[in-house]
């Protein structure tokens, strides 16, 4: 079985071997068993922590073996507004709870949940679900990195 074990910055020149798709979750299991979408058995075993970037590439430990990393299409909320403000507002009340979100200047994205689709509607936001990447924040605090310039 391929074991990665080393994280190489995004590069869209780099060859890979793999491909593999995974969920915003998934791309927190920094030790774990996938299938690669052709039923490849590949290990994780990266340094615990680790949070993974759509664009990844995951070196094999004893071979030249590589494998890019996606992020999965997957069912989410985006959340939209009139203003800037109610956004920011949105984002804070989400953040109080702890909600992973991926954040951006016109929208938010969480994980579809109906209790907090009710509380975004009560402050005028709009909410759609969509089948689409999620690239939640990883964390003040973490030693990870995004690949966008903010």
């Amino acid at each position: 079985m391929l074991t990665f074990t080393q994280r190489k910055p995004p590069n869209p020149e780099t060859a890979v071997t793999l491909i593999l798709a995974l969920t915003a979750q998934e791309r927190t299991r920094s030790r774990h068993r996938f299938e690669t979408e052709n039923g490849e058995a590949v290990f994780l075993r990266l340094p615990r922590g680790t949070v993974l970037q759509d664009g990844d590439i995951l070196q094999d430990e004893t071979s030249d073996v590589r494998v890019r990393i996606t992020a999965k299409p997957e069912p989410i909320f985006t959340v939209t507004a009139q203003t800037t403000i109610d956004l920011l507002r949105a984002a804070y009340h989400l953040g109080n709870r702890h909600v992973p979100v991926e954040i951006k200047a016109t929208y938010l994205r969480l994980s579809p949940d109906s209790v907090l689709r009710i509380m975004l509607e009560q402050l005028g936001l709009e909410v759609k679900e969509e089948t689409v990447a999620f690239q939640p924040e990883t964390g003040a605090y973490g030693h990870h990195h995004t690949h966008e310039s903010h």
